[in-house]
C-alpha cells in the first residue's frame, strides 16, 4: 500500500481538526473557575443540610414516626463525618494562615 504526500497531509489535517474540536469540548469557554469563597460556602451549606437531615431523622425517631434506627444512625454518622471533615479543613486553613503571618517580610 502506498501513501502519497497529499493523502498523508489530508489525514494529518483531519487529525489536527479532530484534536482541536476535542480540546475545545473538554474546556468550556464561557464557564469561569469557581472561587475559593463560593466553594467553601457550598461545602458549608452541604454540611449544614446533612446536619439538618440528621436532626430531623432523630426527632422523627424520638416521636415514634419511624422505627428504622439504622437509617437514623446512618444519617447521624454522615452528618458527623461531614462535620469532622469541615473541622479538619478549618484547622488546616488556620494553620496555613498562621504560617503565612509568621513569615518574615
Amino acid at each position: 500500500m502506498t501513501i502519497d504526500a497529499k493523502g498523508l497531509l489530508a489525514i494529518r489535517s483531519q487529525i489536527l481538526e479532530r484534536n482541536d474540536v476535542l480540546s475545545r469540548a473538554g474546556t468550556p469557554q464561557a464557564a469561569t473557575k469557581p472561587d475559593f469563597g463560593n466553594v467553601m460556602q457550598s461545602a458549608m451549606q452541604a454540611v449544614n443540610t446533612q446536619q439538618t437531615r440528621a436532626a430531623e431523622a432523630s426527632a422523627a425517631y424520638e416521636r415514634g414516626e419511624t422505627t428504622d434506627i439504622a437509617a437514623v444512625m446512618l444519617q447521624r454518622q454522615k452528618a458527623s463525618i461531614g462535620f469532622e471533615a469541615t473541622m479538619q479543613v478549618r484547622n488546616r486553613l488556620l494553620t496555613a494562615y498562621k504560617d503565612i503571618m509568621n513569615m518574615p517580610v
